[in-house]
């Protein structure tokens, strides 16, 4: 029996040469275990002895009782076993059998074959056969085991770097989410200043772009600008009386303006006859009144709104009542019919709440001793009080008008009126919403800080230009010293076909007649007028004229009615 190895370097020495049987390492196990083959070599030269006498080639060592030498071999096993060396013949070692008793040479292939040590695994692959045929050894990575030993400080490690890299990761995004808020509030500051730039900018309160830097007036901006006109009338029912407003809505300037009319206002009849606007409301009826406002202010009146103290009652309360700043304490009606009232109906204060009733009683009242302007006043508060409260859909303030089921000028359907009134509700909630009164003097003529302030700022001045077949409107101012006068201008205009202006009375008497035109075009009409008047054409030039008047007139002592 074969005695295992698992480690083996021995030499062979007989009589007549040394053979050395070694082996070499050529990898491990998938156990771990060494693998070694035999190295290859050539084969031993083995001399026997000589026969003697009695002996020939081939003798019988076991029948003679001559033993051979025995080779030295490493006997080393692993396991423990010390199995004697064998006897024999100098055969080479066979790892797998046992030793040719014949006496005979092992083949050189035997010899050279692969040596595996009893116990070992043999070479699992083919190539791995192939480099030890070669005599090239190569480790392969599966010939090799690691053992991983544990670490008490890898988890400590790890965590570290997962803390560090977090860390880093954190500061990298707070840094991001930093910048997007700056770049975020820069967008908002750009927008933000552009927005308020154009608005200063379209609104003209931007320096170097209004209309007071660009050194143009009122009078250059109102021509283009466009206005919409009705005219309101009260009718106080029970104490009589009426008051009269005009309601501007400005769409160029996004402006709304109520005018309030005094009575007193000085018109011209369908007949060219002088009367005043109360008269006119009270008389001519809507028709003739809008068309003597047209005539004397220039405007462009759309429509006529009746508005009785009823329905001024019932608006009131439709739009849910008013909130005013009232400047005296109204008493109640009731207290004229014997009936005792304890306490005004209004009392005066800031943001008084009135009722229908109460907003028709502040509306209409005038304290003894006050003027007709502290009631008309009044009546413009109420107004735009109502305006604030109305609402600024269309169709809801149609409706709002329809709800108080009046009976309307055919001028002004109830669709129109609804409409024009939500606009100038929206100027009102806007803040964008003023009561102006116009200032006529004691004749009722308009005055120049009116025709200044009011009917050029307000009203746009020459609002409407004439026709080729409208009349030259000429503006008549007395400053002869005779009152008279002025009646025999207006009489020898109207039958002239022009028509009459009257402009007021001038603060002192003056010597010379002028006749002056502000556009070239009205040239040859300043000329006819001075010609009807029987002025010299020698007082034409050009000037500056009334707002509401194509030629203006001022009447000298050298003017004395005739033609």
């Amino acid at each position: 029996m074969n005695d295992r190895y698992d480690g083996y370097s021995g030499s062979y020495s007989g009589d007549a040469s040394n053979t050395s049987d070694q082996y070499e390492l050529v990898g491990y196990d998938e156990y771990g275990q060494p693998v070694y083959r035999q190295v290859p070599q050539q084969p031993a030269q083995y001399e026997y002895p000589q026969a003697t006498q009695g002996q020939g080639y081939g003798y019988d060592p076991y029948a003679t009782g001559q033993q051979p030498p025995v080779p030295s071999y490493d006997t080393y096993d692993p396991y423990g076993a010390g199995a004697p060396a064998q006897q024999g013949p100098p055969p080479s070692y066979d790892p797998y059998g046992a030793v040719a008793g014949t006496g005979q040479q092992q083949r050189v292939e035997e010899q050279t074959a692969t040596a595996h040590i009893p116990a070992q695994a043999a070479p699992r692959t083919e190539p791995a056969a192939r480099d030890r045929r070669d005599g090239a050894p190569e480790y392969q990575t599966e010939q090799f085991s690691f053992v991983e030993e544990p670490d008490e400080n890898s988890e400590d490690v790890i965590d570290w770097l997962k803390f560090t890299e977090s860390r880093t990761e954190r500061r990298e995004e707070a840094r991001r989410r930093g910048r997007s808020r700056v770049v975020a509030l820069v967008v908002v500051l750009v927008l933000c200043v552009t927005g308020g730039v154009g608005y200063l900018w379209y609104a003209g309160k931007l320096p170097g772009f209004g209309a007071a830097d660009s050194g143009k007036g009122a009078a250059d901006t109102a021509g283009p600008q466009n206005r919409d006109v009705i005219v309101v009338h009260l009718h106080n029912t029970k104490g009589g009386g009426t008051s009269t407003a005009l309601l501007v809505n400005n769409t160029t300037t996004k402006q709304g303006t109520t005018v309030l009319l005094p009575n007193s206002l000085a018109l011209t009849d369908d007949e060219g006859s002088a009367t005043t606007l109360g008269k006119s409301v009270d008389g001519d009826g809507s028709s003739g009144t809008r068309d003597a406002i047209d005539t004397v202010l220039g405007t462009d009146v759309e429509g006529t709104w009746r508005l009785d103290t009823p329905y001024l009652n019932n608006l009131v309360e439709l739009v849910g009542n008013i909130d005013i700043d009232t400047n005296a304490d109204v008493p109640d009606p009731a207290a004229k019919s014997g009936k005792k009232a304890t306490s005004p109906l209004v009392k005066k204060g800031k943001q008084q709440t009135l009722s229908g009733p109460m907003a028709v009683a502040y509306a209409t009242y005038r304290a003894p001793g006050e003027s007709e302007t502290a009631q008309l006043m009044r009546f413009g508060q109420v107004m735009q009080g109502v305006l604030r409260k109305l609402s600024s859909d269309p169709h809801a303030a149609t409706v709002t008008v329809q709800s108080l089921a009046q009976i309307l000028d055919p001028s002004l359907g109830d669709k129109d009126l609804g409409a024009f009134l939500a606009k100038l509700a929206d100027r009102a909630k806007g803040g964008d919403y003023k009561t102006a009164l116009l200032p006529v003097q004691q004749d009722g003529t308009l005055s120049e800080q009116a025709t200044d302030s009011v009917v050029k700022d307000v009203l746009g001045g020459t609002v409407k230009n004439p026709g080729k077949d409208a009349s030259v409107r000429v503006g008549i101012k007395n400053a002869t010293g005779v009152k008279a006068r002025t009646e025999k201008a207006r009489v020898t205009l109207v039958n002239g076909g022009y028509t009459f202006v009257d402009a007021g009375t001038g603060s002192a008497p003056q010597a010379a007649s002028q006749v002056t035109y502000q556009d070239a075009d009205r040239k040859q009409d300043a000329v006819e007028v001075a010609k009807t008047l029987g002025l010299p054409t020698s007082a034409v030039r050009r000037g500056k004229t009334v707002a509401n008047a194509d030629v203006s007139v001022v009447l000298g002592q050298n003017y004395t009615g005739g033609q």
